[in-house]
């Protein structure tokens, strides 16, 4: 199955706005996502204890598998209400099941919300992998092409993949020669 990131703006708009209206636990793990890169599988693994100090401030860095992630502002104010408005303490996960006390949830409970909304909005080519391909398009764009800390970003071994991995096509390339004009 091929898997995009979301190209669209107004459609990543409405795939937060969607969750947000339905449960503010996915509304949040998409925006966890979008705004950090993550694979599914280590958002999901998030506790308190990760983001915050004992004192509830953020702490400089989120630490994933041995590397560090800085979280924006955006995505600290979220967490931040999200985390007092649920009473989460240090040794909570913040994506909890709602089967058992302090358990977070699954990837496929993940990839079963964020897929049937995908649907609903018309999304195509969804699946677990493209809210952090999304991340990766839209920062290729806004970091003026620099495939480089991208692909470091990722852990991939050349840029050729993390091109293909965030799905720039033949039109993107087509779009750098139109930039520079004599």
């Amino acid at each position: 199955m091929v898997v995009d990131p979301i190209r669209d703006k107004n459609k990543i708009d409405a795939l937060l706005m969607h969750l947000k209206d339905k449960s503010e636990r996915d509304w949040l793990l998409a925006k966890f996502q979008l705004n950090t890169g993550l694979r599914i599988s280590d958002v999901i693994k998030v506790r308190v204890q990760d983001l915050m100090t004992s004192y509830l401030s953020f702490k400089d860095d989120l630490v994933i598998q041995k590397k560090k992630i800085k979280l924006n502002n955006s995505l600290k104010k979220a967490l931040n209400a999200y985390i007092e408005h649920n009473n989460l303490g240090q040794t909570f996960y913040i994506f909890q099941s709602r089967k058992g006390l302090n358990k977070p949830i699954s990837v496929t409970q993940a990839y079963r919300i964020l897929k049937a909304t995908a649907v609903s909005l018309h999304i195509k080519n969804f699946g677990t992998h493209s809210l952090r391909k999304t991340w990766g398009y839209w920062t290729y764009k806004a970091n003026r092409y620099n495939i480089g800390l991208i692909m470091y970003t990722f852990n991939h071994s050349s840029k050729k993949i993390t091109l293909r991995y965030i799905g720039i096509t033949q039109e993107n390339k087509d779009e750098l020669y139109s930039l520079v004009q004599f």
